[in-house]
């Protein structure tokens, strides 16, 4: 997409297809916030105070499974990095669906551990109660990573964390492609990103 009204062009047309607002969120890469200022707006309307937020389009990558599987491997050595004990084994990756699970297959893959898949529950109002996939790997008791494309806000990779801890699991790194707000860490567990996104506007 090349501006705003492309942005919002797209954002309707997903609406239209039958998708929820966190739903088109996260087909986006955009906050929840942004994808409800999306569909407020007309394409060929007047487009004043947009949302500041960054779009993020890794389509590229996503489209070619060569190119998946050097980010994944890149991700992958940037995870292991970060883990305090890199002797201890990772027992599971948690991929969040949709976009994350191809990633965490292919690291999960790569340290010969089991898939999870955290499934969001975006359509409901508040966006909560989301639940791992039971056609997947158990996590109870087991060491994880958390894989998903790009962090917006921190909310969905905050409800697995908890959603592990709960189970006796033990989250001991995030990995994303694109942290969308420059975390160091969620809830106490680091997060590892390919890139960073820093907005210079910002103080």
């Amino acid at each position: 997409m090349k501006n705003i009204r492309d942005l919002i062009q797209k954002a309707l047309e997903l609406q239209q297809s039958g998708l929820s607002e966190g739903q088109i969120a996260d087909e986006l890469n955009v906050s929840r916030e942004t994808a409800t200022w999306l569909l407020a707006h007309s394409p060929k309307g007047d487009i004043t105070q947009a949302p500041k937020d960054i779009y993020v389009n890794w389509s590229n990558i996503g489209r070619s499974s060569r190119r998946l599987g050097l980010m994944s491997s890149a991700l992958c050595d940037l995870v292991f990095e970060s883990i305090e004990s890199p002797g201890d084994n990772i027992e599971v990756v948690v991929g969040v669906a949709l976009s994350g699970v191809p990633i965490a297959s292919l690291i999960a893959e790569e340290l010969d551990a089991e898939l999870s898949v955290f499934q969001s529950n975006k359509q409901s109002s508040g966006g909560s109660g989301g639940m791992l996939s039971q056609n997947f790997s158990r996590v109870s008791g087991k060491k994880c990573i958390i894989v998903d494309d790009v962090v917006t806000t921190g909310s969905t990779i905050k409800e697995v964390i908890s959603i592990l801890k709960s189970k006796k699991a033990i989250p001991t790194a995030i990995g994303v492609l694109i942290d969308k707000k420059g975390f160091d860490s969620i809830e106490g567990v680091p997060v590892c990103s390919l890139l960073r996104v820093s907005r210079v506007d910002k103080i």
